[in-house]
């Protein structure tokens, strides 16, 4: 019962780190530019994602530019679009996964079957968790360097934005999940090494009772 609880709890954290996962890729606040200007139709705030980018003005207006143009995109843009699409087909991946192999459900046959379900689906969590930590710890770098760069100009200076915690969190959430679907798997195999069936020790036992009386007969 123990480890179908701790199982449906890693369940929990890997829908959350699911949807957090699809909600950073889609926010276009990765990083985000406070301005403000003494104008009242000046931009207030600037926010730019993986897809588009996005304005706030001090009347109260939003209006959002979608990134067309792929290849004129800098390289770790175009990466944390790879990795984080990946990063959600993984996660979806584990959670169909991980439902057919959970304790808790009637779901992927024998008892085995069912334990390599849930390592499989806690492999797919780990990746993803790392295809989601790529990015956005890549997408923190450039943005803390360019913030302590002196020869860039402080309009054009930004700071980490929403997005890039939830993808942190998210990620975190994954790895935490795959490691315990791994771990709970693990630790019932080698429990079955270790305390081998107790009926190869029946028949051992009744190889030598049939020994010890077959040598009384001849006696």
């Amino acid at each position: 019962m123990a480890s179908a609880s701790l199982q449906f709890f890693a369940f929990i954290l890997a829908l959350f780190g699911v949807f957090g996962d699809i909600t950073a890729t889609l926010l276009p606040n990765w990083k985000v530019n406070a301005d403000v200007g003494s104008n009242i139709i000046t931009a207030i705030t600037q926010m730019q994602g993986l897809w588009m980018d996005c304005t706030w003005y001090s009347t109260g207006m939003f209006s959002c530019t979608l990134k067309y143009s792929v290849l004129s995109l800098p390289i770790y843009i175009q990466a944390a679009r790879t990795t984080m699409v990946l990063s959600c087909i993984l996660s979806a991946f584990g959670i169909c996964i991980t439902t057919v192999g959970m304790k808790c459900t009637k779901l992927g046959g024998d008892t085995d079957s069912k334990s390599h379900a849930c390592f499989a689906g806690g492999v797919c969590f780990i990746l993803a968790g790392i295809f989601g930590l790529i990015p956005t710890s890549w997408y923190t770098r450039e943005i803390i360097s360019n913030f302590l760069d002196q020869t860039i100009p402080e309009s054009s200076k930004h700071e980490p934005g929403g997005a890039v915690y939830i993808g942190f969190i998210s990620a975190g959430f994954l790895l935490i999940a795959g490691v315990i679907f791994c771990t709970s798997c693990f630790k019932k195999q080698q429990g079955a090494w270790i305390y081998p069936p107790n009926e190869h020790h029946f028949a051992s036992t009744e190889q030598e009772s049939n020994a010890g009386y077959n040598l009384k007969d001849y006696v």
